[in-house]
């Protein structure tokens, strides 16, 4: 017996991705945690004034997007990392496919900044076309391995830390020090054969560029719909939501919605900063910066000696577009949480678990270093301003997630199966 996501509508319509049974009915959410909200709130309240009285307008506005985008990636529950997993493992599309929606969003908003030209704070938009070669594919592939491995991806990381998720926070320490890895072994790990990056506007511009996107993400969609109805997945678990206009503050959202609102901040995030939301490259200067602390020397690195890198390293972290959206992120997830009753510190931790997280991590850090990027910056950056490069990581991180389903079990962590009642 098969089932739909939308059992309403006919096994015939396009819009119906079939499952082995129907999905469960959400929960009520818990009580709001009352302490860790007040906590965040005033956090975020007070860290927003500082930097917007401190440092101006334009970094005071990136920090205020990075903690919407905390609010709407833990509301929707927002996934890169279960979302392939579910694809690879049982066939389920429906993470996927929220991801051409955030994708589709994302490229209709910096077509038309890119288009116009249009920027606040006196921002210009500035893609910038990332090279093609062995860097991108070890380092998608290492980042999707670390990602199934540590249990998230960057946005996933930042978020779950800020939701208190005790076991990523492990993950976000492995991070940082692959990224610290990456910026010490830098003359190794630079210069890879590559070739020169391909931005599609630059051959059919902007209208040309968005249309080839929305084309190939419709034809993801149909893809997923097709694997999805000879497979037959399980239903992907629903989240425990509150009812009425209260949904609306303390979540769960609809993916779908979680997908145009995040698209919506990366839009905003490129309109205000001129370049695309990013993540990773802050981890290397926080990693920096502790190094620092502890009387090291990081500064003399070759990669910090780079003119653009050692001005990040010499300057304040409220001064770096990703570290002010990081932390946003971070404290933004942190009220969400509280507000829907889930924020809860985990104070058991297998050791294989803990091990896993830390391994996944470093990977993931020294990934994104290697191809450009992580799940935003190359892939969500990529692909929403029309760079090929963000296709090929993409592609790569699918193979990375195959191989990383195969190594879970060797950490005790489990992968969905087609006999599941969920996923």
């Amino acid at each position: 017996m098969t089932a739909s996501t939308d059992s309403r509508t006919g096994d015939n319509n396009f819009l119906t991705f079939p499952t082995s049974c129907e999905a469960p009915r959400p929960q009520p959410e818990d009580p709001v945690k009352v302490v860790p909200l007040a906590v965040a709130s005033v956090l975020a309240v007070g860290l927003s004034w500082f930097v917007w009285a401190t440092y101006g307008a334009k970094l005071g506005v990136l920090l205020i997007l990075g903690l919407l985008l905390g609010l709407a990636l833990f509301h929707s529950r927002f996934g890169f990392t279960s979302a392939w997993r579910q694809l690879i493992a049982v066939g389920n599309g429906q993470g996927l496919r929220a991801h051409t929606l955030l994708l589709g969003t994302a490229a209709t908003l910096i077509a038309l900044i890119c288009g116009t030209g249009a920027g606040l704070f006196g921002s210009t938009p500035a893609p910038v076309a990332n090279p093609l070669g062995l860097a991108l594919l070890v380092g998608a592939t290492l980042f999707a391995i670390g990602m199934q491995l540590g249990g998230a991806c960057a946005s996933g990381t930042l978020f779950a830390v800020g939701s208190g998720q005790s076991t990523i926070v492990l993950t976000l320490g492995g991070f940082i020090v692959g990224s610290v890895v990456y910026t010490w072994a830098f003359p190794l790990l630079n210069n890879w054969p590559q070739f020169n990056g391909i931005l599609l506007a630059d051959h059919v511009g902007w209208l040309g560029s968005w249309a080839i996107t929305i084309v190939v993400l419709l034809a993801i969609v149909a893809v997923t719909r097709v694997v999805q109805k000879r497979r037959v997945p399980p239903p992907v678990d629903a989240v425990p939501t509150a009812r009425g206009l209260a949904r609306i503050v303390r979540g769960s959202w609809p993916v779908l919605v979680g997908s145009l609102v995040i698209g919506a901040l990366a839009g905003a995030v490129f309109l205000v900063s001129g370049g695309i939301w990013g993540v990773t490259s802050a981890f290397s200067l926080w990693g920096a910066k502790i190094l620092q602390l502890f009387g090291l020397h990081p500064e003399s690195w070759q990669f910090w000696q780079q003119k653009a890198n050692a001005s990040s390293l010499h300057s304040s972290i409220w001064k770096d577009k990703n570290s002010l959206t990081d932390i946003g992120i971070m404290i933004g997830a942190a009220v969400a949480a509280a507000a829907a009753g889930a924020w809860k510190i985990h104070s058991s931790i297998p050791w294989r678990t803990a091990l896993a997280a830390v391994l996944g991590g470093i990977m993931m850090g020294i990934g994104a270093r290697l191809a450009n990027g992580c799940n935003i910056g190359a892939y969500l950056g990529g692909i929403s301003t029309g760079n090929v490069s963000g296709w090929l990581w993409g592609v790569f991180a699918l193979g990375g997630t195959w191989v990383g389903i195969k190594l879970r079990p060797v950490f005790g962590l489990a992968n969905p199966k087609p006999s599941d009642g969920i996923c």
